[in-house]
């Protein structure tokens, strides 16, 4: 085997977790195979840890399989000290020192901050330490639960020193990026309020040299679907082509679970059309609790990365009515340009976030909240919209979504190779 001129090391929950930095870390890794990347690792957690930590997980025995030259890489804890969190970190971090010690030139991405930034950081400072020369670049994503739950939770808690380490962490990488505009203004608001308190200058750093990089989609597993696929995966399911509403996302009380089913239950179109929640989360039990005396609502928690697209083609409606709360703002909304891109019925979601940047003009826009509002439109759009209003909004959708493609995301991320 040939030894690597070039090498990714991609830092991240990553598959099985079912979460939008997981589907970026495929989908980055995929597309460096074909930029002169001759070796591309997933440096992640061992699936026991991930599932003890009570994450959303995919069907472990269907995931896809990466690409020959990806590398998913889970490194057991170090030690037997009674610290598990510090004990996988060790793990995470030396295991990198090793990768860095090698004469390879090598990219270094950490995405979801904390910790895998911290990984990185202190990898690299400990390889430097030791005379090793990593020839290394490395980057650092802010996504969503960086700055909504972690950043927000020290600033709400008063707890700057926490929010000081992680800025001065984040500010310490070759490059730092926001996963959409909205949190890049998050992370400038946040700083502002650190540095108020501080006496830092977190916030002119952040706002000179934060870019922003949106998640990137593998379009080619959502677009041109085969329409026997299609109805073959939905008769599996006891389903028919615009004869259901779909949620297809994390089931949590920020999605706007809540509001959708208590909306199902009013709107005029119920008789016409089921409601499919397809997905895992904490809020799981208690709807289908609220949900368990009406029949047509659907639950579905082992929907595949292969069934998404099928079930997401084949609805009458997709609603996503995610809206703000302490712990979470939707920051961007992959699976709202994931839908855009398989077709079906219309979008409906609101402007929470970063919504507003996934969507664009091409969907159907209510109220966070309002659950009045989000019934009428779905029965706007399953009862009144004309088909060739329909076929035009879908246009327009899959127009936007394809910006978000994963090899013009890639390209516009990475430093581009010598030669």
């Amino acid at each position: 085997m040939n030894k690597p001129d070039r090498r990714l090391v991609i830092v991240v929950r990553a598959d099985p977790v079912i979460c939008g930095h997981s589907g970026e870390a495929r989908n980055l890794a995929e597309v460096a195979l074909t930029r002169g990347f001759t070796d591309v690792r997933l440096l992640t957690w061992p699936i026991p840890v991930l599932q003890a930590a009570g994450l959303p997980l995919k069907p472990l025995d269907r995931l896809l399989p990466y690409s020959e030259g990806i590398t998913v890489e889970r490194p057991e804890a170090v030690g037997d000290y009674r610290v598990p969190d510090g004990r996988h970190l060790a793990g995470l971090t030396g295991r990198l020192v090793e990768l860095l010690a090698d004469p390879i030139p090598t990219v270094c991405l950490s995405m979801y901050l904390v910790p895998h930034q911290t990984v990185v950081v202190d990898a690299v400072t400990a390889a430097r330490a030791a005379g090793l020369d990593p020839q290394v670049h490395t980057i650092a994503k802010a996504v969503g639960s960086d700055v909504t739950n972690v950043i927000r939770q020290c600033l709400r808690e008063g707890r700057f020193g926490a929010a000081t380490v992680l800025f001065t962490t984040f500010l310490a990488n070759d490059e730092v990026v926001a996963v959409s505009e909205y949190t890049k203004d998050e992370i400038i608001a946040s700083a502002l309020e650190v540095d108020a308190s501080c006496g830092t200058s977190f916030a002119e750093q952040c706002r000179s040299r934060v870019t922003v990089s949106y998640p990137p989609i593998d379009s080619s597993a959502y677009v041109d679907l085969d329409d026997d696929e299609v109805d073959a995966a939905l008769a599996k399911r006891g389903l028919e082509r615009d004869g259901y509403i779909l949620f297809l996302s994390r089931v949590a009380r920020a999605k706007g679970i809540y509001d959708l089913v208590i909306a199902y239950g009013q709107m005029r179109s119920r008789d016409k059309v089921k409601l499919v929640v397809a997905g895992n989360g904490p809020a799981l039990e208690h709807v289908q609790a609220m949900a368990k005396e009406d029949d047509r609502i659907i639950f579905l928690t082992d929907v595949d990365d292969e069934e998404k697209p099928l079930l997401m083609r084949g609805c009458a409606a997709y609603a996503l009515p995610t809206k703000p709360e302490p712990d979470f703002v939707e920051t961007f909304g992959i699976a709202l340009a994931e839908k855009m891109l398989a077709g079906g019925g219309p979008v409906i979601t609101t402007l929470t976030g970063g919504t507003g940047e996934a969507v664009g003009d091409t969907a159907i826009i209510v109220e966070p909240g309002d659950i009045n509002a989000l019934a009428e439109a779905l029965d706007h759009a399953v009862l009144e919209m004309p088909e060739a209003e329909k076929a035009e909004m879908a246009s327009r959708a899959l127009a936007k979504a394809m910006t978000f493609d994963r090899a013009a995301v890639f390209d516009d991320l990475f430093p581009k190779l010598d030669g």
